[in-house]
Formats: C-alpha cells, structure tokens, sequence
C-alpha cells in the first residue's frame, strides 16, 4: 500500500477530477446521439485509458521537471527531488502507464467493433505525443497553459470516439471548454511560481505578465469557457438540469477569481483544486442526468 500511495502521490491520482467528469459527459453524450447500447465493459476501458494516460503525463511532467522542482521550495518535497521516487522508478512507470493505455485503446476498439473501429487505437499515439510534449513546453512558451488544456481537453473527445468511432461537432465544444478552463486556472496556479519561473528561464503567463495582466488573461480564457458552456448547451438542445448545473459551474469559476489577487495567494491551493474539483463534478452531474431523462 506504501508504493501505491507514494505513486497515487507522484501523479496527483486526485487530480484525476479536472478531466475526467468531463469524458463521462462525452461518453453518455454518444450514447445518446448514436443510440449505440451500453456496454459496461466499454466504460471500465474507456476509464482505465484515461487512468493510464493522466499516470504516464504526470509521471513523465516529474521526471522531466525534477531539477527544477529541487530548486523550487515550493515543490522541493515532491517525490522525485525527495527520493522517495527513484528518477529510472519513475520513468518505469510512465512506459508501463503508456503502453496500459494503447493496449486499453486496443481493447476499446475490439469491444466497439473490431477491425471496423480503429480510430481511438490510431489516435492513441497522438494523444500521448501531446500529453507527454507538454512536460517541456514551460521551456520555450509562455503558452504552455494552452497546451496543458489541450491535454485534458482530449478527454471528451476520446470518450466519444469511443463509442461512435467519429469525431463531432459537439465533443469538440466540449473540448474548447475543458482547454481554456483548464488553461485558465493552470494560470492562477502558477502564480506561486512566477518569480521561481523568472528565474531559472521558464515561461509562463505570470512570469511574462505579472499581477493582474496574468489574471486578467486567465479570466478572459474563463470567459471563453462560458461561451463554450452555453454553446453545447444550445447546439444539444439541453434541458432544465443542464442550466443549472451550468450555472452553478459558471458561479464557481467567479467564485476562483474572487479568491485569488496577486498579493493574497494563500487562497491558491482552494481555488484550484477544491473550486475546480467540485466544479466539474458539479457540471459533469447535472449535464449527464439531463442526457439521460
């Protein structure tokens, strides 16, 4: 239990909340546009793919990262700089993680059709390609919060695919929200490391534009995640349920930005993980009970 924990604790298992709530809205979503049946164990692969590929991302982030991660007082008790986590252990872990999720989209794609449903195995090496490139992009862009989203946002992307073997219009929307929400609080978490990043020639929106230039970026990515809320509203011709959980979710990301100004940081640490978290699972509830009544 001892190992478990300590690698639960490298890939931060419970930030597993941000992305996937929102794969399960993508999953029932094609459900019920393609009226394709529910197999149960499509699901546990669907989900186990998405385990498998956050574990190789954040596995792969901590090793990339380590050297900057002991410098940084902040994240110098991570579990690479400590030891606790041997740097080869690690990698380890992000080849067996990445080679569980090609072999999960394998069976996905046995489970929905055979040889006629090959597009979330083909893809698959895509998405690693994008969510193992983010690790080194803090090293070149200051963008590199797009690129983070774009990571997660493929969640309700492959969660579709999945199931209809096709891309649609919907899931993207659904896509565009999960980038720049995501991308919109990644900023507000790395406030805390603007001056680290500085530094040590990292980039990043607040190291590039301090204070409320960085905040203010965050907040417009926000605002283009309501417009997203409300388009995949509209363009699915969702319910009564779904507003309301729109709304409370539109609530909670003022709520994040309420919380945080560039010299009250303290509040960082809620505003990301305990605001995000309850607001995707908040959403993801009250958008899947309207798909499915």
């Amino acid at each position: 239990m001892g190992t478990v924990a300590k690698y639960a604790r490298l890939v931060k298992f419970s930030h597993t909340v941000f992305a996937m709530p929102f794969a399960l809205i993508g999953y029932v979503y094609a459900l019920r546009s393609t009226g394709a049946p529910f197999e149960w164990r499509l699901l546990v692969a669907m989900v186990a793919a998405m385990v498998f590929a956050r574990n190789a991302a954040m596995g792969f982030n901590r090793w990339a990262d380590r050297r900057f991660d002991a410098e940084n007082p902040r994240t110098a008790a991570r579990e690479i700089p400590t030891g606790a986590v041997k740097p080869q252990a690690a990698l380890w872990f992000v080849a067996a993680n990445a080679l569980l999720f090609v072999a999960s989209a394998a069976i996905i794609s046995l489970l929905a059709g055979g040889e006629r449903h090959y597009l979330t195995l083909i893809l698959s090496p895509v998405a690693l390609f994008v969510i193992l490139g983010y690790s080194y992009t803090k090293r070149f862009t200051s963008w590199s919060h797009m690129v983070l989203g774009m990571a997660l946002a493929i969640a309700p992307v492959g969660a579709y695919i999945a199931v209809a073997d096709a891309v649609a219009y919907a899931p993207i929307i659904l896509a565009a929200l999960v980038m720049t929400w995501v991308a919109g609080f990644d900023i507000i978490y790395s406030l805390q490391d603007a001056d680290h990043d500085r530094t040590h020639g990292l980039h990043s929106i607040p190291a590039r534009f301090p204070g409320w230039k960085g905040l203010t970026i965050s907040a417009a990515l926000h605002l283009v995640t309501v417009y997203a809320v409300a388009m995949f509203g509209l363009y699915t011709s969702r319910g009564t349920l779904y507003w309301v959980g729109a709304g409370i979710f539109v609530a909670l990301l003022v709520l994040q930005h309420c919380l945080v100004s560039p010299t009250r940081l303290r509040n960082v640490g809620v505003a990301f993980g305990t605001v995000n978290g309850l607001a995707s699972l908040v959403f993801a509830a009250f958008a899947i009970a309207d798909l499915l009544v």
